[in-house]
């Protein structure tokens, strides 16, 4: 009975993980040509750039320096609000309200894009707000990646998946029957992730900013299922 109860629980979880993981690389990748290589699901790339604008000065980067308040008080921001909804109707209302939230912020990013359009300078303030909508939304996304779903494969950051999946690899090559379901956990989010990166770069170039319609679409079913 135990086992009849966690199996479809457990598709489910997969099957959110990879479509989180797909928003992701699609956001990401789309952020990055849109917006002058700003990285708006992670952190660790803006760093990079912002390292090299310090040593060799650009215009793009004060859309990089803004978005890190902007990043910080939202994951703040969700750390608060989750504490609140588990408190009112436990982590599966909890869940459900944050992918509202990521929904409302990117759908925010969405019509800010569309109006920044045709986007030719970084310091543009809808460029700039632009960023720091889509950066929120991904902030939330990390936050209750953390907060809800610390038992899953991340879904923002993809370097720490791929190193403990290439060390699953070999422990189930090692003979480790139980390497082999966790490889599998850590595959498709990764996979998901190349192949929304791919998508997304191709949404730029085919509808612009309106391509973040269908990250959005996306959490609103996942916010449906989540209920």
């Amino acid at each position: 009975m135990d086992a009849a109860a966690t199996a479809p629980a457990a598709g489910r979880d997969g099957l959110r993980g990879v479509a989180l993981g797909y928003l992701a690389g699609y956001v990401d990748t789309l952020g990055f040509i849109g917006l002058f290589g700003l990285f708006t699901a992670h952190v660790t790339g803006n760093f990079v750039l912002i390292g090299r604008g310090l040593v060799r000065p650009a215009p793009d980067i004060a859309i990089k320096l803004l978005v890190f308040p902007v990043f910080i008080a939202f994951v703040a921001l969700t750390r608060m609000l989750v504490l609140r909804w588990q408190r009112d109707g436990g982590p599966a209302r909890a869940l459900h309200r944050c992918l509202l939230l990521q929904l409302a912020l990117l759908l925010a990013g969405t019509g800010l894009g569309w109006l920044a359009s045709p986007v030719e300078r970084p310091g543009a303030p809808l460029t700039l707000a632009t960023g720091m909508a889509c950066a929120a939304a991904m902030a939330v996304q990390n936050a209750y990646g953390k907060l809800l779903l610390g038992r899953e494969a991340a879904t923002t950051v993809m370097t720490g998946n791929v190193t403990q999946l290439v060390i699953e690899l070999v422990d189930a090559v090692r003979g480790d029957m139980a390497a082999r379901a966790r490889a599998a956990g850590l595959l498709w989010p990764a996979l998901a992730f190349a192949a929304g990166a791919v998508c997304g770069a191709w949404a730029f170039v085919l509808a612009g900013f309106g391509g973040l319609l269908a990250p959005c679409a996306i959490l609103l079913a996942l916010a449906f299922r989540a209920r």
